[in-house]
């Protein structure tokens, strides 16, 4: 029987977990979590009526990952999906005002996001060449200015690097960051002729199965996607082990094999292991196994973030707010990096006559905000919400959860660093990593890497 112990009970080590129990039903598998419970920032509160997500609000289905995780769990007749509102209607902060994100060609035309001479730039990306000096590894602003144009780079791109990774964009890897984007100006020569060919290739495709391809969709639970986490738990067959901060990892003796060590005496051997947590703290066990490895995972930083739940009666709120929520780009300086009108998107996340919203703040630019103590950080999220949504009552639901050290920033330089550890990963049988670390920060991109690393382990303690 062998024995598989994973470090760290995420989405990722859970995913994983579940993954090889059906892959290899006889291991033992051993999940060691450092926190007082599984699921990392995946988890929701429920609170005097509210339900507040302390990270993702859901996941979309344009990618299989999650989705299939969720059936392959028996929850796909539980899911729910956002509301209409939340799907067509977003926002961002711009020359002082909220307004509407286009969502169609003429909305790119009658946007007064940009100016006539920054329409024209956006409007010519499908012409324009890539220059054969480009660097190889580019940074996301370059990349945004360079196909278009400067506005367009510095209200759209800005905007979808503060929602995904509330990062720089001057030092965020295009190709590892946004690798699509790249994709589609290699291989078509145009992002814009990309998105399209790809759309037209999915229509095609769903038409081949006979289903209809319908918009992408945000999907979660009623109760949040906590549900996906202690469901997660429930199939592992083992009990998490919680508490349990692992320090390093070690060969095994003369028998093929690992030991991993946590606090004090405690040890656990195993045939395989896999480290889930992020890369600072993977960086940290392996420091002795691999100094070089260590030093490129302690290259990868993160930033650092404060989720901040405001519940409102609606009577305060000017007006239904029917949509997902809007951006701050960084280069506003505003105070929140964004809002999420969590009630508008899930209608069963306040009880009725309130409305819940999530106020972001911090990232790689404002990290002050994030420092900021509980009673002044809830007094800047409010005065925010006060000056810019017209709220006119103070919040009588309040929950802060903080992140320290909250999504990797796929810098330049990220996939050459990631490329050399998982080289070094290769030269360590039955150790293997993974995570939001490596290959996509999403829900969806750390289920289907949790799915591939499963069947490599799977695939090393029973070969063909």
């Amino acid at each position: 029987m062998p024995r598989i112990v994973i470090v760290g009970a995420g989405l990722s080590g859970l995913a994983v977990a579940f993954r090889l129990r059906r892959a290899v039903p006889d291991a033992d598998l051993v999940l060691l979590e450092s926190r007082s419970r599984p699921g990392g920032n995946v988890w929701t509160e429920p609170r005097d009526g509210f339900r507040v997500e302390f990270g993702p609000n859901g996941f979309l289905d344009s990618k299989p990952g999650t989705l299939r995780l969720c059936r392959d769990l028996g929850l796909g007749d539980q899911l729910i999906t956002a509301s209409e509102g939340a799907r067509k209607n977003r926002f961002v902060y711009a020359r002082g005002h909220v307004h509407k994100l286009p969502g169609s060609p003429l909305g790119l035309i009658t946007t007064p996001l940009l100016s006539p001479a920054g329409k024209i730039a956006l409007l010519s990306e499908p012409f324009r060449r890539r220059p054969t000096d480009a660097p190889p590894d580019e940074s996301v602003a370059a990349f945004a200015r360079r196909r278009f144009g400067r506005e367009a780079a510095d209200v759209f791109v800005d905007a979808l690097v503060t929602g995904i990774h509330a990062g720089d964009p001057e030092r965020l890897s295009v190709r590892a960051a946004f690798p699509r984007l790249a994709q589609f100006e290699e291989q078509y020569g145009s992002v814009v002729r990309g998105f399209f060919r790809a759309a037209k290739i999915r229509k095609q495709e769903a038409t081949a199965r006979g289903e209809v391809r319908t918009p992408q969709r945000m999907l979660s639970f009623r109760h949040g996607l906590r549900v996906l986490v202690e469901t997660l738990s429930q199939h592992v067959g083992t009990p998490v082990v919680t508490g349990a901060a692992v320090r390093r990892i070690e060969p095994r003796g003369s028998q093929p094999g690992w030991t991993v060590r946590g606090e004090g005496q405690d040890a656990w051997d195993a045939d395989a292991v896999v480290l889930t947590c992020p890369a600072h703290e993977q960086t940290a066990i392996v420091g002795d196994l691999d100094p070089a490895m260590a030093a490129d995972l302690a290259g990868i930083t993160f930033n650092t973030i404060a989720v901040v739940a405001l519940g409102y009666r609606t009577s305060d709120v000017p007006g239904s707010f029917d949509g997902f929520g809007y951006i701050a780009p960084q280069n506003t300086k505003r105070d929140v990096l964004g809002v999420q009108w969590c009630s508008s998107i899930f209608p069963d996340r306040a009880p009725p006559g309130f409305v819940l919203w999530r106020v972001l703040c911090g990232g790689v630019s404002r990290p002050d905000v994030a420092a900021l103590d509980d009673e002044a950080l809830i007094r800047a999220c409010n005065g925010e919400m006060r000056a810019v949504l017209g709220v006119t009552g103070d919040p009588v639901f309040r929950q802060i959860v903080r992140w320290p050290k909250a999504i990797p920033q796929y810098n330049i330089g990220h996939i050459d660093r990631v490329g050399r550890v998982e080289a070094a990963v290769a030269r360590h049988p039955g150790l293997f990593v993974t995570g939001n670390s490596y290959h996509g920060v999403a829900m969806n991109d750390v289920t289907e890497q949790a799915e591939l690393v499963a069947g490599r382990v799977a695939a090393y303690l029973k070969p063909a």
